[in-house]
């Protein structure tokens, strides 16, 4: 696993996520779900990528079940990707690593 995922919890969220100084990304996962486990190599990869230029954090919905609410999780894997404290954008779903991608490079 990469050091560059941070995991947090609902207290953590405003401090790692909305007050960030660069843009961040939330991938909202649970351990019972496959896509998520499939998908967390891609976000590891990406985290080592954009190190210092995009905050990769990770969010255990049945651990956190307050922030999942207040953004309306409704399956798993979300990322949900922050810029200046505002949502910018969403990804449902196990995706590839290149959607991931464009979403990140509109957020820089």
């Amino acid at each position: 696993m990469s050091d560059k995922v941070l995991h947090i919890s609902d207290d953590q969220f405003d401090a790692e996520v909305l007050k960030s100084d660069v843009p961040a990304m939330v991938d909202f996962w649970a351990a019972w779900c496959g896509p998520c486990r499939a998908i967390a190599p891609v976000v590891e990869e990406l985290a080592d990528d954009y190190v210092g230029r995009v905050k990769f954090t990770k969010m255990n919905v049945d651990e956190n079940p307050k922030t999942p609410s207040q953004f309306g999780i409704r399956s798993i894997p979300t990322l949900i990707f922050f810029k200046d404290g505002q949502k910018a954008d969403q990804i449902v779903g196990a995706v590839g690593k290149a959607h991931i991608e464009e979403v990140l490079k509109r957020l820089l």
